[in-house]
């Protein structure tokens, strides 16, 4: 009875030590818990956001790691929170990371009652309406990234209330008006970026109260110029992008002292002046693109010291003197292309890596090579008459034409010339990709012919022309299809590639949008156009500006994308295969009438049968003219004695 007894104890004792063990455990995970006015809160949020799992948020959200996954780099999901308040028993969210999730909802007002919250991140969804302003609510937020969405409307003024505020990510949005007046006491700003919007007005001069700011993008929206030269106070900066400026044109802005600079970008931003020097103390410097600008002058010999340079792009200005040797010798990828230096040694417009199509001051100096001059002229007498490429592809047959292939892979500053009859420019380097490809292809299936299975892209600027043509009007076909984006219902889909499409120095198409025109991926369309060849040369421009999504599927996906070429003539062409046979019976038909007008006159005269004078001969003169045309001069009597 003793030994059963024991083991009645030893068996309750073990279990009551799990009960309080279980007890205990519950207790501990139900410790840490969020107030009920947040949960509330947050499954307003959520809702609203049109998030499918809402509905599951609770008290113990803080515990629940359903939340917290990576499914890829493009998907993942964070909730954070905070539980260091005295007893570590109240709880509260410090940081919400939604991305990739295709949300279509909207940012709603309720978000400021988020007192607590540190960092909002939802970037690469489909969310709309305007940022609510109470947002600027938030005392303790440090970080806003909305990057990626369909937002719009105006900045709220009240976002400038976030004294504590170090990153705000706006880009690829449809944000309009212009930066408010409040933002200037965002001080603690490190990274700004409002890329691919349509905020309009000037560069605020309170930038330069950004004193703490490593990062400024503003590529590609509609504001002006000049930029302000409060600029020179940031000199933090290592990453400065202003691209695509209207207005008028100012003199480079004052940069100096930015020691720590590692990409400099101020494309197309209406500079004037020269270069300034001391962008050669900028050691760390890895990219510098001046391109599409108004620049004179000769290229400073101090950038000879920037030994970490991978890309200079000086496209498309007006500089003068003779392309330095260290240039020429150079292994990174440099695009001189479209200025007026004298001419050098170089007698190939691609040396290297080294682009200089172009780029002569002379436009007619036999002495300098073709591809160096302007309008890139023919130097014997021009034969084509048609152009058929398919661009970043193999060499194909449609419709009984051959599309000639399109197969180079580079991209960041090269000029490729096809046996004198065609070429391509392209220019640039993608966003936070540099290893990103140049021709594109795809395996799923798209509309029309087999030439829309592959494409060429560039993250800039891409020029074809079509060589030694014939004067005349041509039609040209620019064919197009989106195959780097998805169809699927993923946020994968959600890219916008937006570019401009100039013909002979004409705006053909402006904020180009393929998938849009098309009705969706993988469909292909054709854009045509009359054009006039006055010379020998057409150039078919495609040039970003900045617009819509850089980072959507991937980094490297966005800029010009073309995926055939057809150039056919609107002109009889003489192909010097001989007569046709129309052309003979008009010659025979013509001849005969002009014999019986011929024996008419004669015959008028007396000649056959009529009365003449016997010692006359009648004299009729013909002349074989161009193209075998018989042609009659006329009639002439002479008299002679006869014997």
């Amino acid at each position: 009875m003793g030994f059963v007894f024991s083991a009645f104890k030893l068996v309750s004792f073990l279990f009551l030590g799990v009960l309080a063990l279980n007890c205990f455990t519950e207790l501990g995970s139900n410790a840490q818990l969020l107030p009920e006015p947040e949960v509330r809160t947050l499954q307003t949020v959520f809702s609203k956001l049109q998030h499918p799992n809402a509905g599951t948020i609770g008290r113990n959200l803080c515990n629940d790691s359903s939340w917290n996954y990576n499914r890829s780099k493009l998907v993942e999901s964070r909730i954070e929170c905070n539980c260091s308040d005295g007893n570590e028993t109240i709880c509260h969210v410090t940081q919400i990371l939604i991305k990739g999730h295709n949300l279509p909802g909207i940012l709603p007002p309720e978000l400021g009652n988020l007192t607590h919250l540190e960092v909002m991140s939802l970037l690469g969804n489909r969310l709309s309406g305007p940022i609510p302003g109470e947002i600027g609510d938030i005392s303790t937020l440090e970080g806003l990234v909305l990057e990626d969405n369909l937002f719009g409307g105006s900045l709220p003024s009240n976002l400038g209330n976030l004294g504590g505020l170090s990153r705000l990510l706006l880009s690829s949005n449809n944000f309009t008006g212009r930066i408010p007046e409040s933002f200037g006491y965002l001080k603690n700003l490190t990274d700004f970026r409002i890329d691919g919007s349509s905020l309009s007005g000037r560069i605020p001069d309170f930038i330069g109260n950004w004193t703490k700011l490593t990062r400024l993008d503003m590529q590609g929206t509609s504001m002006e110029g000049p930029i302000p030269s409060t600029i020179s106070e940031l000199k933090n900066l290592t990453y400065l992008r202003i691209t695509d400026l209207s207005g008028r044109s100012s003199d480079f802005p004052n940069l100096e002292g930015m020691k720590d600079m590692e990409e400099l970008v101020l494309r197309n931003c209406l500079l004037t002046g020269s270069i300034p020097p001391y962008i050669g103390e900028m050691t760390s410097l890895t990219t510098l693109d001046l391109s599409f600008n108004r620049l004179y002058g000769q290229i400073p010999q101090e950038l000879q010291g920037l030994t970490k340079l991978d890309y200079l792009f000086l496209t498309n200005n007006s500089l003068t003197g003779a392309v330095p040797g260290w240039v020429l010798e150079s292994d990174n990828n440099i695009d001189l292309s479209y200025n007026n230096f004298t001419s050098s040694s170089q007698t190939s417009c691609q040396q290297a890596n080294v682009n200089l199509v172009s780029s002569s001051s002379s436009s007619t100096d036999s002495s300098v090579s073709w591809c160096f001059r302007k309008d890139l002229p023919c130097l014997t007498k021009p034969t084509h008459h048609s152009l058929f490429i398919n661009c970043g592809g193999e060499h194909m047959e449609v419709d009984g034409n051959d599309y000639e292939e399109d197969l180079s892979t580079n991209g960041p500053s090269n000029f490729l010339n096809s046996a004198n009859k065609w070429a391509y420019s392209s220019t640039g380097v993608y966003l936070g990709n540099d290893s990103a490809h140049y021709t594109a292809r795809t395996s799923s299936a798209v509309s029309g012919p087999a030439f829309y299975n592959s494409a060429r892209l560039a993250p800039q600027s891409l020029r074809y022309y079509g060589l030694c043509l014939l004067r005349g009007n041509y039609t040209v076909k620019l064919h197009f299809a989106e195959i780097m984006y998805s169809d699927k219902k993923t946020f994968e889909s959600h890219g916008r590639r937006l570019f401009d499409v100039s013909i002979q120095g004409q705006v053909v198409l402006e904020d180009f949008n393929i998938m849009e025109k098309a009705g969706g991926v993988g469909r292909g369309i054709v854009e045509e156009f009359n054009v006039e060849v006055k010379g020998s040369t057409l150039e078919i421009h495609l040039y970003w500006r900045g617009k819509g999504t850089t980072a959507i599927p991937d980094r490297g996906v966005y800029g010009p994308l073309i995926s055939a070429i057809t150039v056919t003539p609107n002109f009889k062409v003489d192909t010097g295969e001989g007569l046709s046979a129309g052309v003979i019976a008009g010659i025979v038909i013509g001849s005969c009438v002009i014999l019986i007008l011929i024996l008419i006159i004669l015959r008028l005269k007396g000649y056959l049968g009529g009365k003449h004078n016997e010692n006359s001969v009648l004299l009729v003169h013909f002349s074989v003219v161009k193209n075998n045309v018989l042609t009659w001069i006329g009639l002439q009597e002479r008299k002679y004695p006869w014997r």
